[in-house]
């Protein structure tokens, strides 16, 4: 096949970008609300680190979407449980951070294992399951808290999660030179593989967009990315729950689109019956789904006890929300079967926006679950009117 070339259609193109341009109108309508505060380096570097449990979460939360539409409501108590059990072992028990930590990961593990093993194989329905687990983990969490709140303060748990990484010579002055010299690294990347997939795609005679569709895209998300390195080093530099919350979205983000075993997922969502009659074993498929969620709602409960250096028995609550919310927000599709991790990003930063912005304005919590309810609601709306327009289901 040959190239060709599309015609810039704008309603495809709205209809295709639509969440990264709310993403760029709340941005700058907050920049202008709150004169200019919300553009400081400490709230460019919080941004992302006040919404690293959600990217973590919403990795896992899309991989049990895709499979149908289906959710976790239990992760926000699975937070509660690994984080109060970590807290516990460190602070009260005296066992080393790094036997904890592992400890934690392996119950979360195991509650995955526990709801993957009802929903894939037994075939109870997922929202019944972890409805179920929701009230069970909570229970067992504020068991193992004894409803106190317990403190951490072990200098080893901490740094492996909210340290920031401080290279002698490069990040000694006010302006820390290493997410400089990073966010070039990164910029240069890009463009070069830019590069490499359009040379690719051409010798192999893929259609592909115009060169500028291309690279306009791709300048785009250098520039993006130098600046909040800029933002970075004018504040303490790249924390270690930054480069956390990469790993994951970049690990889930190849899973997913470059690997068969992540186009399982989607396979299952669109259309179960045909993906078993091609032979993938769908009952594994939803297992694994589920018994990753549990580990990443672990994780998340080991980064958000260092961020805030205490766990009580609310702590994760609401959070299977936003990691929900951040999914659908984010492109994936209510019947499952469509979404991406890049889309995923874009909702947890929508999220993080709004409530960033409405807290520096001083707005009470109401309106911010007013605000995201809404934004939630338009997501979907806007999914199933979509849907239903280019022919899906």
């Amino acid at each position: 096949m040959t190239e060709t070339k599309n015609k810039f259609d704008l309603v495809k193109f709205l209809t295709k970008y639509a969440m990264v341009l709310a993403l760029v109108i709340v941005f700058f309508l907050f920049v202008f609300l709150t004169k200019g505060v919300m553009l400081s380096p400490q709230n460019m570097t919080n941004l992302l680190l006040q919404n690293g449990y959600v990217l973590v979460m919403a990795c896992g939360m899309l991989l049990c979407i895709l499979t149908g539409g289906n959710i976790d409501l239990s992760v926000g108590s699975v937070v509660c449980l690994v984080g109060g059990l970590a807290a516990v072992m460190v602070t009260n028990m005296h066992i080393n951070a790094i036997v904890a930590i592992l400890v934690g990961l392996a119950v979360g593990l195991l509650v995955g294992i526990w709801q993957g093993y009802w929903i894939g194989y037994v075939r109870i329905p997922p929202f019944i399951t972890t409805l179920g687990g929701m009230f069970i983990f909570r229970g067992l969490g504020r068991f193992i808290l004894d409803s106190k709140t317990v403190a951490v303060q072990d200098p080893t748990f901490l740094n492996i999660f909210t340290a920031y990484i401080q290279i002698p010579g490069l990040d000694d002055g006010n302006i820390k030179l290493s997410p400089i010299i990073v966010g070039v690294i990164v910029a240069v990347a890009i463009i070069l593989s830019t590069i490499k997939n359009r040379k690719d795609r051409a010798k192999k005679g893929y259609r592909q967009n115009s060169a500028f569709s291309d690279f306009a895209k791709s300048g785009l998300i250098a520039a993006l990315i130098l600046w909040y390195c800029w933002m970075l080093s004018q504040y303490r530099g790249i924390s270690v729950m930054l480069v956390w919350v990469v790993a994951i979205c970049l690990i889930y983000n190849f899973i997913t689109s470059k690997t068969a075993f992540g186009r399982y997922f989607y396979a299952v969502g669109g259309n179960e019956k045909a993906t078993k009659l091609s032979g993938i074993n769908t009952n594994k498929i939803y297992f694994i789904a589920y018994a990753n969620m549990g580990l990443l709602a672990g994780l998340c409960g080991l980064l958000c006890t260092a961020r805030v250096g205490s766990v009580n028995g609310a702590t994760g609550t609401s959070f299977e929300m936003d990691a929900i919310g951040s999914c659908f927000i984010g492109g994936a599709s209510a019947y499952g079967g469509s979404g991406t991790v890049g889309g995923v990003v874009i909702g947890a930063l929508l999220l993080g926006v709004i409530n960033m912005g409405m807290s520096i304005m001083g707005l009470g919590d109401s309106w911010q679950y007013v605000i995201k309810g809404g934004v939630l609601l338009i997501a979907v709306i806007f999914d199933v009117v979509t849907s239903r327009k280019s022919g899906g289901k």
